[in-house]
């Protein structure tokens, strides 16, 4: 039984050290640098993910008449698969947002070290806490935990907000 466990353990850390590689080696199919893109950035297309896993629904359909476990299993599985969408348009606005600041910085007069490690490390925090979520998912569709997102949401708005207010005006004007 331990060694069952171990094994276990193994291959879930194999496949979160695989997940955080691949987040940061996947190729950037467009590039982003369009001011229409960069000013319609906002996280109120993320809102509804925030709200899509809470347990109120749950709850609510669990007081209905005619409820059968069956419908919170299939119900589960159904915002679940949502949930992975908004996360995987997530994950390219984020991606598609770091390009546009490597590009910007790029282009940039002014070497600004402090700019990139502050970009890598929210990289890396991005890949971590969705490696986080995303496994908090899985579990949320057995019933076993709840998730939060929002420590992700705050990443992004961060780099959104950084890439904002780099990107110069007069190419936001061009729009």
């Amino acid at each position: 039984m331990n060694l069952l466990l171990f094994l276990l353990l193994i291959l879930a850390a194999g496949g979160g050290i695989y997940c955080l590689m691949r987040t940061f080696s996947s190729p950037q199919d467009r590039l982003p640098l369009n001011a229409r893109w960069i000013s319609e950035l906002s996280l109120d297309r993320y809102r509804p993910m925030l709200r899509l896993l809470e347990t109120e629904d749950l709850e609510f359909l669990r007081n209905q008449p005619g409820f059968s476990p069956g419908m919170v299993a299939r119900l589960r599985a159904q915002r679940c698969q949502l949930f992975r969408g908004y996360l995987r348009c997530l994950k390219a606005d984020f991606a598609r947002m770091c390009l546009a600041l490597k590009l910007v910085l790029v282009q940039s007069e002014n070497d600004r070290p402090e700019l990139t490690a502050n970009l890598l490390h929210q990289q890396f925090l991005f890949a971590l806490t969705m490696l986080g979520v995303q496994f908090r998912v899985w579990l949320y569709r057995w019933g076993v935990a709840e998730v939060d997102a929002s420590g992700l949401i705050r990443i992004f708005d961060s780099i959104r907000i950084e890439l904002q207010d780099r990107v110069p005006a007069a190419f936001v004007e061009q729009a």
